[in-house]
């Protein structure tokens, strides 16, 4: 008994003309705002909730220092909620991307293969 072989794609090779084209229409527009709508805010928010924990470090160290229990003091709590606001919004960012932005992209790549 023989494997089936699989069949072989049929995509095309799209050529430079097919990306500069493209890359001029509404479909990769409205993908590019896409992404732009849900990137570019929440770079900032982080960006400004980064700042916000630096300047507390530099310019309010007692606050900082504030005791929240035996061994934990605000400084330690911002830090961990670093690494946390940072897995939030990978994880927002990806259903996001799988709901506004991975339809858009396989449409386009359906489209320049064919």
């Amino acid at each position: 008994m023989s494997a089936t072989p699989a069949t072989p794609s049929h995509k095309r090779e799209p050529a430079a003309e097919d990306f500069i084209a493209m890359r001029d229409s509404q479909q990769f527009g409205e993908l590019r705002g896409s992404y732009r709508k849900f990137a570019f805010p929440m770079t900032v928010a982080f960006f400004v909730w980064y700042v916000v924990y630096v300047v507390a470090a530099v310019f309010a160290p007692d606050f900082m220092a504030v005791k929240v229990g035996d061994t934990w003091n605000v400084a330690l709590i911002f830090g961990l909620l670093q690494f946390a606001t940072t897995f939030l919004i990978t994880w927002i960012y990806v259903k996001y991307a799988n709901k506004n932005i991975e339809p858009r992209a396989a449409a386009i790549r359906e489209e320049l293969e064919g």
